[in-house]
């Protein structure tokens, strides 16, 4: 045996030993998963707990690795370990292959059991029945804005914002036939937000076909998959083996930076993580200075407003209600005094709650 082929033997050798330690570390990691299970009740996911332990794996490593390798490992080892006691059921909008899916993979593992719902509404009403622990609902799009029907949801519904996800979204064209030529489709179908994110990049190659939104993009890759017309599909890569796709032309979105943002909504409340956001809903009376006064105790106390959105409220014309994300957890006192005076300001206000940012990948 010549010295590379030695040298090579004995790296594998290395290699095996140490997939015997992560293999026996693994189990003693799900054995300790379990017998904290054995002292809960109810549903044992804590995000703050999972937020935490990621932020301080992500930091504390030296490399090789990249922070994102690590961070997506150590979320595919805690949702298996979830999984050994109770796996975590997520609503989602469907069917299969959804960006929704791909949010609620990115968040909780691919351990977590997925329920695909066939409208955004029916979303909130499953997880309101118990009949899943949590619902992944996108609020924004960076390039399309927000998603009104969440938006009006989130006011109504008596659940817990306790997570957040963001994922970047590269839409694909999917057809059945990879040798269908572009200048042959004859109708795109997708969502009507990722038809507006790719409009430029269809302009340019698909002028001649006709635009179809749907309710989702894995409802049009479904209805592509099942016509033999030529029709193409916008959609991610998750959407096409489940109905017999192939891409035919890849990131077609207008903005490389395109980012979808997610939030879980359950019946618990997140605890703090020590990195986390408060959203809520506020209505105020349509007068001089209303949002100057909304806004003012933000600066005042030193809180940071990442986001600010306003949305024509349903109970009067012309009367308006504003979505409000706040640096910081509630029952920080800084931000506790801040809702509280916002609440002296408004006609009403609603928390949606508060969770750990996002840990990025």
């Amino acid at each position: 045996m010549d010295d590379t082929a030695q040298r090579l033997k004995t790296l594998r050798q290395t290699i095996d030993g140490i997939d015997d330690q992560i293999l026996s570390l693994l189990n003693q990691r799900a054995q300790a998963a379990g017998q904290i299970g054995h002292l809960k009740t109810g549903v044992l996911y804590r995000p703050e707990r999972e937020a935490q332990i990621l932020h301080r794996l992500k930091e504390a490593n030296s490399g090789p690795l990249p922070g994102a390798s690590v961070v997506f490992l150590f979320r595919e080892i805690m949702s298996a370990c979830l999984a050994y006691e109770r796996p975590v059921s997520v609503a989602c909008l469907g069917p299969q292959g959804s960006f929704s899916e791909a949010a609620v993979v990115r968040h909780f593992g691919h351990a977590a059991q997925r329920r695909h719902c066939d409208s955004l509404g029916d979303i909130f009403r499953i997880v309101e029945a118990n009949e899943t622990d949590f619902a992944v609902v996108p609020v924004e799009n960076s390039t399309e804005g927000a998603v009104g029907i969440i938006l009006d949801q989130m006011v109504d519904t008596p659940l817990q914002a306790c997570g957040e996800v963001m994922l970047p979204i590269h839409h694909q064209l999917l057809v059945r036939d990879a040798s269908l030529p572009l200048s042959e489709i004859t109708q795109v179908y997708s969502h009507s937000q990722s038809l507006g994110q790719c409009h430029h990049w269809l302009d340019a190659h698909l002028p001649q076909a006709r635009r179809i939104p749907v309710t989702s993009n894995s409802e049009a890759a479904r209805l592509v998959g099942n016509s033999s017309e030529a029709w193409a599909a916008i959609a991610g890569d998750l959407a096409a083996e489940p109905y017999g796709l192939y891409a035919v032309a890849r990131h077609i979105e207008d903005q490389v930076d395109n980012t979808t943002r997610f939030l879980v909504f359950g019946h618990l409340v997140a605890q703090p993580s020590g990195k986390d956001k408060t959203s809520l809903v506020v209505g105020v009376e349509n007068r001089p200075g209303a949002i100057h006064a909304l806004l003012t105790p933000l600066a005042e106390e030193g809180v940071s407003m990442s986001r600010l959105e306003s949305r024509p409220a349903r109970t009067h014309l012309w009367s308006y209600v504003f979505y409000i994300d706040l640096e910081g957890h509630q029952s920080e006192e800084r931000v506790a005094r801040v809702l509280q005076e916002i609440k002296k300001n408004s006609i009403f206000v609603k928390v949606l709650g508060s969770y750990p940012v996002t840990v990025s990948i």
